[in-house]
């Protein structure tokens, strides 16, 4: 065949080849796309769900909160007197005992005080023995007088007088008297306030603070100034916390309390709930109330206005059948919506919660949720008492469902 009659031929058959490729490309990519769009409109895949195992173990419902450890009796050693502190008998940490001298005021100005008063008194007394003699006197010629009256000696204006003169010398004396008791009154209330001086310890207990030095002037003339602070005995301490007013239901005297302080972080301290006081505190609208824990302090580790971090022991269950509270929470969806959840509801109709005293779990048998229903106790938060119900040690509930939906997945992207 003649070469230009054969370059026609095969121009011919190329454009065949070429045609017939580009057509099974597109078959290819339409099948895939095809597969595609069936596979999403399908449906979602099978769902896969989160277990958990039953086990058996203690629930410890507690109540959480910050306190500040204090020593059961404070108290606080004033001055009832001013003056400059001549000397002091007691330092930081002292153990003193009851009415040992732990301070001195300089006592000069009231000693003059005393001893004036002392002078008054005498002089008060000495006034009282004159004007004693001078009515005796009166009382004498008073009588003279009536008898001379008698023999008509003397007129009754005389007689009078002397009568007159006699009761004025007897009320002075009884004046006298009333001065005396004054002046005595004035001399103790001296002798009182020398005393006042004398600054001692009101109970047995430790100096926890000591607020003045040797020469500093005590003034207390509007406000008695605290010189000392004396806790009675360290060994008994308390924690006062603040409990907010939704867990303060639960809190009674005489319940467990456990806690921890900076200092000691790995060592626990324990004592018990002595006071659930009534008193509201009230600090920008929130309103707790303080709880008083009385703990033994024989180490004399804890020391006053430590930091406590307490959990109160309000309710423990040791060695029961427990679920997670995952698994009570948990309800299978339905029709794969996200949204639409079954509730599981009680003989009322009212949704059941992990605080109720029925609820449900689910378990997982050949693949399927099959529902168990129980009777629940005791709850802390984390774990649920199971009281009645088919389940066992072990054995695995269900507390989250992981579905994958497939509007959200992206379709693979084909090369053009």
């Amino acid at each position: 065949m003649p070469r230009a009659s054969f370059l026609p031929f095969v121009s011919i058959h190329m454009h065949l080849w070429m045609t017939s490729r580009r057509a099974l490309i597109a078959l290819v990519v339409a099948a895939i796309a095809a597969a595609c769009l069936f596979y999403f409109r399908s449906g979602a895949p099978t769902p896969r769900y989160v277990t958990a195992l039953v086990t058996r173990g203690p629930i410890v419902r507690s109540v959480v909160a910050t306190g500040t450890v204090n020593p059961v009796t404070t108290v606080q050693v004033g001055s009832y007197v001013s003056g400059p502190i001549q000397a002091i008998y007691a330092d930081f940490n002292s153990t003193v005992k009851a009415g040992q001298l732990i301070a001195k005021i300089d006592p000069r100005p009231f000693a003059v005080k005393v001893a004036q008063s002392s002078a008054a008194l005498a002089n008060a007394r000495a006034q009282l023995a004159k004007d004693k003699a001078d009515m005796d006197y009166k009382k004498i010629t008073a009588e003279r007088d009536r008898k001379l009256r008698a023999e008509k000696v003397v007129s009754q204006d005389t007689v009078d007088s002397a009568q007159s003169a006699y009761l004025q010398a007897r009320a002075q004396v009884e004046l006298d008297r009333a001065n005396i008791q004054q002046q005595q009154a004035m001399l103790h209330e001296a002798q009182v306030n020398l005393g006042y001086t004398d600054i001692v310890s009101p109970v047995d207990g430790t100096v926890v603070s000591r607020n003045v030095d040797v020469g500093q002037t005590v003034a207390a003339s509007f406000q008695t100034p605290t010189l000392f602070l004396i806790a009675r005995d360290l060994t008994r301490m308390q924690v006062d916390t603040n409990v907010s007013e939704s867990d303060i239901g639960n809190v009674r005297s005489g319940e467990r309390a456990e806690f921890h302080v900076d200092a000691f972080p790995d060592r626990p301290f324990s004592g018990t709930v002595g006071q659930v006081r009534q008193a509201p505190i009230t600090v920008q609208n929130v309103v707790t109330y303080d709880v008083v824990i009385d703990v033994a302090n024989p180490e004399l580790l804890l020391k006053p206005g430590m930091t406590a971090d307490v959990t109160i022991i309000t309710a423990q269950r040791d060695n029961v059948l427990r679920v997670p509270i995952e698994a009570l929470r948990f309800s299978p969806k339905i029709d794969g919506s996200a949204e639409n959840h079954a509730v599981v509801t009680g003989p009322s109709g009212a949704p059941l919660t992990a605080d109720s005293s029925h609820a449900r779990v689910y378990v997982l048998r050949n693949g399927t949720l099959e529902p168990v229903p129980l009777k629940i106790g005791l709850s802390d938060g984390t774990w649920v008492q199971v009281l009645e119900g088919n389940l066992a040690p072990g054995q695995k509930v269900v507390t989250d469902e992981i579905r994958e939906d497939a509007a959200q997945l992206t379709p693979p992207r084909f090369p053009r």
